[in-house]
């Protein structure tokens, strides 16, 4: 119904790289059903110059996704693919990182800062990590996913929500792209967690001390 926020900072992203120079074309992609196709107009509208609709109609789990980005890859031949880290439905956190093993291409996840060098074709990113900051140096062509502080995305305006009607999207399928869409995942139950008792009002430390070692038996 609407982009994933890790995806418009990607969208963001590639969208100033153009803007500085050091990228001609900026392609957006999305999956799933035709209604998908309104998302990839706010795409589209927020500067994109065309954007490419896989419709499938069944639920995409991430290494689908991946075997389908990998085969517009091929098809595209672009020199960065930047994908936002994870989705927020089921915060998988997986296809950036299984499109890049399926192309063998140097990967830079969770960024929060990218420096391109066109002329050493390298990218610099700045990534977070759990005990802060981490700099490494890719190699392009390269995979990025963006973490919430790499930019803030831009609003789209009216009149490029008007000139997105007339941008190109091509459409393929899975099937056209030769990919088998599966889920290697089996949701066997689903169950609430059982439910806390009430909390009882102890009249003494006496009590409480009686209920924690012969009820709870954690002394």
């Amino acid at each position: 119904m609407s982009m994933n926020p890790f995806c418009e900072i990607a969208l963001e992203e590639a969208l100033k790289i153009k803007e500085s120079g050091l990228a001609k074309e900026v392609v957006a992609v999305t999956m799933g059903p035709s209604n998908c196709v309104d998302t990839l107009r706010t795409g589209l509208a927020m500067g994109a110059d065309r954007g490419i609709h896989v419709e499938a109609a069944r639920d995409l789990v991430p290494l689908s996704v991946a075997k389908v980005l990998k085969k517009l890859v091929e098809v595209e031949n672009p020199g960065l693919l930047i994908l936002g880290k994870q989705a927020i439905d089921d915060d998988c956190n997986q296809t950036g990182q299984m499109v890049a093993a399926l192309l063998g291409w140097p990967q830079g996840t969770f960024a929060s800062k990218v420096v391109l060098d066109k002329e050493k074709q390298v990218a610099t990113v700045d990534r977070e990590v759990d005990g802060g900051l981490e700099t490494i140096c890719l190699d392009l062509p390269a995979v990025i996913t963006t973490d919430l502080r790499l930019n803030q995305p831009r609003y789209a305006t009216l009149p490029n929500i008007m000139k997105a009607k007339s941008k190109p999207i091509k459409k393929y399928t899975p099937e056209e792209l030769n990919v088998e869409i599966k889920s290697d995942l089996e949701v066997v139950q689903v169950t609430e967690p059982p439910k806390r008792k009430a909390g009882v009002i102890l009249s003494s430390v006496d009590e409480l001390i009686d209920k924690l070692k012969n009820e709870a038996h954690v002394i």
